[in-house]
């Protein structure tokens, strides 16, 4: 009995014993248990080899894979792939050397099958449904050069309107619907509260001068007149927003933003005549660049402005200026945005009353031309305005659009 347990004695120290007596004995920082239920020394022997082999296939032959809890060490200790960047468990020796676990324990070839079972797991997917939903929204998109944006217009000059053998006259297009025009197209009047109209042509650039006649208060009549670009709103008074510069007869004060300043020593009444002076020195340099007007499919349109457009510039040296029968009331308004500015009336009663009427005079005879101009530049009549309607047919489907 002694004989055989020396030789078991033996057989087992010739097994520990590690294949190059010089090499340091390694010893691990936390115990590693053997793979599969199998040592994988590569100094094992044949009978061992076999006995892995053996077990592997009974491995392949479970169908039931090993409860969570039961899993073996050897699942994290396998090689990651390329892409996998995870740097894998060291081992320190004696000497304090550091080796990796896949140089102290080679993966098994069964381990390299439950490898590839773990990767198709779903819960892994490395595809979200945020970049799917992405990627969707990129493959919809087009290059911006090629989307154009058009939009609408509602009002759009036309040959009924004004025509170039025409002069100016108040608008029948750039009007309030409440508004009444005369048959000359020179009287306006409303009972609808404040409502605007403006004259067809309007004016970018030089002196300029009109008037209005107020032909008809009444006991509650009120009006504001003055001047009003191409984005002034027709459904409200003259100075209602940024776009329009208004005089109000009540104690003769300017309206701009519906911000009222005191402005003329009083107001003025029925009878009077109200001139009106706009001096807007090479305002063509600093004007906005003008729509461009198209026909679809049947309908006007006009190509929504670039966003890279200039914001609006000032011109310098540029005013506005009211008279009151022939006599300055001052400055009113300074430092104009560049564009092109349209003569303008609004007139307010209340209902039941007849309309609140005023009347346009574009010269060239005035009835009170200022004879003191204090050092102004000398106004044209604004008959003299020239036509720069559009000439807009559809030929074909086609637009020929003209600007003259």
């Amino acid at each position: 009995m002694d004989t055989l347990q020396a030789a078991y004695r033996d057989e087992d120290d010739e097994e520990d014993e590690p294949a190059n007596p010089t090499a340091p004995a390694i010893t691990s920082s936390y115990p590693v248990e053997p793979q599969n239920g199998v040592r994988t020394d590569p100094e094992a022997s044949d009978d061992l080899s076999e006995s892995i082999k053996s077990q592997d296939n009974d491995d392949e032959d479970d169908d039931d894979p090993p409860p969570k809890k039961q899993k073996q060490l050897s699942s994290l200790t396998v090689q990651p792939s390329d892409q996998d960047q995870t740097p894998l468990p060291q081992i320190t020796a004696d000497n304090g050397a550091s080796i990796t676990a896949a140089t102290a324990a080679p993966t098994s070839a069964a381990n390299s099958k439950k490898s590839k079972k773990k990767n198709n797991n779903v819960w892994v997917t490395k595809s979200t449904r945020k970049g799917k939903k992405k990627n969707k929204t990129n493959n919809h998109n087009g290059p911006a050069e090629d989307t154009v944006l058009i939009t609408p217009v509602q009002r759009f000059p036309d040959k009924s309107d004004d025509m170039p053998d025409l002069q100016i006259c108040l608008s029948k297009v750039y009007k309030a619907e409440k508004v009444e025009l005369s048959e000359d197209r020179l009287s306006a009047g409303s009972t609808k509260g404040y409502r605007m109209v403006r004259a067809t042509r309007g004016v970018v650039e030089g002196a300029w001068y009109f008037e209005i006649r107020v032909e008809k208060l009444g006991d509650t009549g009120h009006t504001r007149l003055g001047w009003s670009t191409e984005k002034g709103d027709l459904q409200a008074p003259v100075g209602y927003d940024g776009n329009s510069f208004g005089y109000r007869d009540i104690d003769g004060s300017k309206v701009h933003k519906a911000l009222r300043e005191k402005y003329g020593e009083e107001g003025y009444k029925e009878g009077d005549v109200i001139g009106f002076y706009i001096n807007l020195p090479d305002g063509g340099s600093y004007a906005p660049k003008q729509p461009h007007l198209v026909w679809y499919k049947g309908q006007r349109y006009v190509c929504a402005p670039d966003s890279k457009e200039d914001p609006p510039k000032v011109v310098p040296g540029s005013e506005i200026s009211f008279f009151k029968n022939g006599v300055c009331q001052g400055v009113a308004f300074k430092d104009l945005y560049g564009g092109r500015y349209y003569p303008a009336a609004s007139m307010y009663t209340l209902p039941n009353q007849p309309n609140c009427v005023v009347k346009f005079n574009f010269g060239p005879d005035f009835e009170f031309f200022p004879e003191d101009l204090d050092g102004r530049p000398q106004p044209r009549p604004m008959v003299e305005v020239p036509y720069h309607g559009f000439d807009n047919r559809s030929e074909n489907g086609e637009s020929n659009e003209k600007k003259l």
